[in-house]
């Protein structure tokens, strides 16, 4: 089993994306036991070798995505860029921007998610045609705003939109209800999951938490690495 690379371009090159169209990963972490966090937060379940992975993959992409409700009780802000990330970024800005998906709008809009995020990486926000109108136009002061949906988010759309504003490799950072949903619309290409090796118990939600599937979705193994006892799965769809 080969060791998770050390370096920025050997991540690159072990997690590298198809050069054309549109590509959708997903990163995720998991105890063995089945849990997507521990205490509410992933970070009790990581390493520092899944903290480089973590940073990388933000490196490599062109938006990333992330749910509401995630961004609160993870206290996201603003994708900060890392050393070494000009390798990873090349002509691009040199951090992407979060694609927060909120059905209802019902955020901080004077959290530094949106008042430090940098003009060339604004904030987006994935929401839907109900969606509260004040709520939308207050959004529209410090994000953009992409609608993405009616009553709930049609993945497809939202990762047209983001494709034509010219993010194509897109990353998503969960919660589990949204790889649920990327999942269910049948839009996710890779899963990068990380397995932590911890015993976790309780009842903490999988990393994808939603109603079945009317057919278990097979995927195949790309890449596996390993670093102090973790193991760092790549898979993909065998086909798009």
């Amino acid at each position: 089993m080969r060791s998770l690379p050390a370096d920025l371009v050997g991540l690159q090159e072990a997690y590298a994306q198809p050069a054309e169209g549109i590509w959708l990963r997903a990163n995720m972490i998991s105890s063995l036991d089945g849990a997507a966090w521990y205490g509410d937060r992933t970070e009790a379940l990581g390493s520092p070798g899944d903290r480089r992975l973590f940073a990388a993959l933000r490196g490599m992409a062109d938006a990333v995505i992330v749910g509401a409700e995630t961004v609160r009780v993870e206290g996201y802000g603003p994708v900060e860029s890392g050393p070494g990330w000009e390798v990873l970024r090349g002509d691009r800005p040199s951090t992407p921007p979060l694609a927060v998906v909120s059905r209802r709008l019902a955020l901080d809009l004077d959290a530094p998610l949106f008042t430090r995020a940098p003009a060339d990486a604004r904030t987006l926000l994935l929401t839907t045609e109900t969606a509260p109108a004040d709520l939308r136009r207050a959004a529209e002061r410090v994000a953009d705003v992409i609608v993405a949906g009616r009553d709930g988010i049609d993945f497809p759309r939202a990762v047209e939109e983001l494709a034509a504003r010219g993010h194509r490799r897109l990353l998503c950072e969960g919660g589990p209800m949204i790889l649920a949903r990327a999942v269910a619309d049948g839009v996710l290409d890779e899963l990068c999951l990380t397995l932590s090796p911890t015993l976790i118990a309780g009842d903490p939600s999988r990393i994808v938490n939603g109603p079945p599937l009317p057919e278990p979705g097979r995927l195949r193994l790309a890449g596996l690495y390993e670093e102090d006892d973790f193991l760092f799965l790549r898979y993909t769809r065998p086909t798009r």
